[in-house]
């Protein structure tokens, strides 16, 4: 009876354009939500199966929310490499010519120049001794760029669950089509037995009559699974490849159940590598080096400048006297914030109050976490638990409908009662494809948490 299931499941899926390869023996299934390398190479060759971690690899590379989501991660990086070389001192070079009219007098000039010509040729190098703002303005930076990080990773972790949703959406697709296919065929077989039956005069029209139903029934129950298959198949596509296609050919693991990891393992996890509480964490401290912006707005500034070059009348190392014109100069100034009409503080006070919306964002994040863990873990739980279930159910409808079929035969039950048993067997093999592909999902959600799955 199995091998006749998987025979009807391969033989549907094929048809629908949709090609599935079970897991073989001895194999490692996908994890989900393992980790992928930084630019994963796309699948190699068209019509390869695609396994979950395929079709996550494609997906990261096709993603426009994860794209973006990266793209902030690297523009803060370049905001605080921009943030550190503003703390050290910087070299610039700097020419100029000041060409004056002569008037005839022994200065030879109008204006309060040095001179008709003025050459000024130097380097000049700058640098803040003490400048509190600067150094909080770093530190502010390397938090938004933790931050960025930490969202970055919240895309690709909600990216994980929504692929993981479509894949195994796509393979129950392909199960329910390959179940309608096999449902069909039943209807047909008893069809003829009923018409045989009606035939040697041992059951009434009413029996064919009633088949006849079933089997047209079973015939739209399977056009409405292969529209279901298309629209999974497609839904797939468009998060997996950069072009349009309606042909792909995927993995079946589902019968691989992979286990659930210990609870204390998953709060650990969820503690230690939440992205969500990781962005509520490098936001507060963003915020909070926000005050220390906010006080180098009202705090002294000690800063250098050294100047080595020319600053004559004649473009030269030394004059026509024998001078030298080639020298240096250092001069270090002091800027004290005197009077801004209360502008600092009021960065200052709205800094504070940032810092306090930060922290009772994290305080909900952390609540929202446990909320979640435990929710999405029970769940899961409750799941797996229930694969076993389901499972024992379909073996016991398919024992049904063997039974049913041979007491029918021997004029022991009605049509009624063999139509029951082969729905019943329907809606057990879609209840266990469902329940296996409710157990992906809920561990998929974890992994949103965690990243251990």
């Amino acid at each position: 009876m199995r091998s006749r299931v998987i025979r009807s499941f391969v033989v549907a899926a094929t048809v629908a354009g949709l090609s599935i390869e079970p897991a073989q023996a001895g194999q490692n299934p996908p994890v989900v939500g393992q980790t992928q390398p930084a630019l994963p190479a796309p699948v190699a060759q068209a019509g390869a199966p695609l396994t979950l971690q395929d079709a996550l690899a494609q997906a990261r590379l096709n993603s426009s929310q994860f794209r973006t989501a990266k793209l902030a991660s690297d523009l803060a990086v370049e905001d605080r490499k921009q943030a550190r070389a503003a703390l050290l001192p910087s070299l610039s070079a700097f020419s100029q010519f000041i060409g004056t009219e002569p008037n005839g007098t022994p200065s030879g000039i109008f204006v309060a120049n040095d001179g008709p010509k003025i050459y000024n040729d130097w380097l000049t190098v700058h640098g803040d001794l003490y400048s509190p703002g600067r150094w909080a303005e770093y530190r502010s930076a390397a938090a938004a760029e933790a931050v960025a990080r930490a969202r970055a990773d919240i895309a690709l972790r909600g990216l994980v669950a929504t692929v993981v949703t479509n894949y195994y959406t796509l393979v129950a697709a392909a199960r329910k089509l390959a179940s309608a296919q096999q449902g069909l065929n039943e209807a047909q077989e008893f069809l003829r037995i009923t018409q045989q039956q009606e035939a040697g005069g041992e059951v009434a029209h009413s029996d064919v009559v009633k088949a006849q139903i079933q089997v047209n029934q079973r015939m739209r129950d399977m056009q409405e699974a292969e529209l279901t298959l298309l629209k999974s198949r497609l839904g797939l596509s468009v998060l997996v490849f950069p072009d349009y296609r309606d042909e792909l050919a995927i993995v079946d693991d589902l019968q691989n159940v992979v286990p659930l990891p210990a609870l204390s393992d998953v709060n650990a996890a969820a503690i230690g590598f939440s992205p969500d509480i990781r962005a509520a964490q490098a936001s507060l401290q963003q915020e909070t080096s926000g005050i220390g912006v906010a006080r180098g707005t009202v705090l002294p500034v000690l800063s250098f400048d050294y100047f080595y070059g020319i600053n004559a009348n004649q473009f030269a190392v030394r004059n026509p006297e024998g001078d030298r014109l080639l020298g240096s100069v250092f001069q270090a100034q002091l800027t004290v914030p005197l009077w801004n009409w209360g502008a600092g503080q009021s960065k200052l006070r709205q800094a504070h109050l940032r810092v306090n919306a930060a922290q009772a964002e994290l305080t909900l994040a952390q609540r929202q976490l446990q909320a979640n863990l435990n929710t999405f873990y029970r769940e899961a739980e409750i799941a797996r638990d229930q694969v076993a279930s389901l499972r024992e159910s379909l073996d016991l409808a398919i024992e049904s409908v063997r039974l049913t079929v041979l007491r029918y035969q021997a004029g022991e039950v009605g049509v009624l009662e063999v139509v029951d048993a082969q729905t019943t067997l329907i809606q057990a093999r879609n209840a266990y494809d469902d329940g296996l592909v409710r157990y992906r999902v809920a561990l998929a959600a974890l992994q949103t948490l965690t990243g251990i799955l």
